[in-house]
């Protein structure tokens, strides 16, 4: 591990708290001179059907935030799936919200504030815009406390396995939609004894770069073991829900990202090599292999994403007993790995804990990232341009 010489400042500051949420979506626009963000008055507890958070932009090369919106459909950890939308990346943005009792997605012009609404929620976005995938936040809520929405019940709440429930294709424009893959379906795939009893859901979805396909996990657990570890399986499909494949049955599968449009890099277990590591999965088959080094799997768990063409890693860690959590950047040719920060992690409610969940500009010569080392939840950047130089000359 090399200490890596960056410099690192705050986007925002207090009283008011500000984040942009998960690790796998754009928060600065096509120009990137806009950083996306929630801001919100209150931390470290649940959330409730009445909380609000703001949508906003900052300028990042002033700190100047501007409100945009307003939403009530917003978790601790991804936000209201907040980022820019790819058919008009300068100046338009897409957010979940509760309107009328339903989880909708909006489209917003943040110039002449324009928009329109879709009648679901996404959980994914396309590449190229043009469709979303969604699933149920109000189940999510349910079974994962910081990472669904508040305020509508789950109308499968009586069914473990729904088959009228699951991943839900749709059309950008138009905003149709149509059910791709059930619960009841991903649940019959290899289907074991334990599997019966529990609660099953979706969550973390994503298009692979080509958007052919796209990746899921598919959960389970008893519902009244809200403390309980979930089982995991991680899957890819074409996204009219065909060709179904089970990339890693084994139990636990964490964060991952597409490293090109056949390969998955995820933080995982695999029976033939014990111990939780990267793994690099092809998708349609069975190879797998531990990607990068023992160091780099040694510091856990990690919000993972790719840049230039690839072969670099940004990830991050968990808190590991120092109340730290650690910024890091992996190069796959030669394996040289940087510790960009630590940074202090206040000791929150679990569902409403400060990950850092860093972000690529879209050139891949910045970072972004959330941090609670200063005692609020609040948003920096990091100039690494000249790191990543020395990378592409070693």
């Amino acid at each position: 591990m090399q200490k890596a010489d960056i410099e690192v400042r705050a986007l925002t500051k207090g009283p008011h708290h500000h984040y942009f949420g998960y690790y796998d979506k754009h928060c600065w626009n096509k120009s990137q001179g806009l950083i996306l963000a929630h801001r919100i008055d209150f931390t470290n507890r649940p959330l409730t059907k009445d909380d609000k958070a703001e949508i906003g932009v900052i300028e990042e090369s002033t700190g100047k935030y501007e409100k945009i919106a307003e939403t009530r459909a917003w978790s601790w950890q991804q936000g209201a799936m907040l980022q820019w939308y790819p058919l008009e990346p300068e100046g338009t943005i897409m957010y979940n919200d509760n309107q009328g009792g339903q989880y909708v997605c909006v489209i917003k012009n943040i110039r002449n504030g324009k928009e329109r609404v879709l009648p679901r929620p996404v959980a994914a976005v396309s590449r190229n815009g043009k469709w979303s995938m969604s699933i149920n936040f109000s189940r999510l809520a349910t079974l994962r406390p910081g990472y669904g929405y508040e305020g509508i019940t789950d109308p499968f709440d009586k069914e473990l396995v729904p088959k009228d429930d699951g991943i839900f294709w749709m059309n950008n424009e138009t905003g149709n939609s149509r059910l791709i893959i059930s619960t009841a379906q991903i649940a019959e795939i290899k289907h074991e004894p334990r599997m019966d009893g529990k609660m099953h859901r979706f969550n973390h979805l994503q298009f692979s770069q080509d958007d052919k396909r796209f990746i899921f996990l598919h959960r389970y657990k008893k519902r009244e073991d809200l403390d309980a570890t979930h089982i995991t399986r991680l899957y890819t499909a074409d996204i009219d829900g065909g060709n179904i494949c089970l990339l890693n049955e084994n139990d636990f599968t964490s964060h991952f990202d597409w490293k090109d449009s056949n390969h998955v890099i995820a933080f995982a277990a695999r029976s033939e090599n014990p111990g939780w590591k990267y793994f690099l999965f092809t998708d349609c088959s069975d190879e797998v292999k531990q990607y990068g080094t023992d160091e780099l799997s040694s510091f856990g768990d990690g919000h993972c994403s790719f840049a230039h063409n690839g072969s670099v890693m940004l990830t991050d860690t968990y808190s590991r007993g120092d109340s730290k959590r650690m910024l890091m950047l992996y190069n796959d040719r030669n394996n040289d790995l940087f510790e960009l920060g630590r940074f202090h992690s206040e000791p929150w409610i679990t569902q409403a804990r400060c990950d850092l969940h860093p972000r690529w500009s879209r050139d891949g010569m910045k970072v972004c990232f959330d941090s609670s080392h200063d005692g609020t939840r609040q948003i920096y950047v990091a100039d690494v341009s000249k790191l990543i130089t020395r990378m592409k000359k070693s």
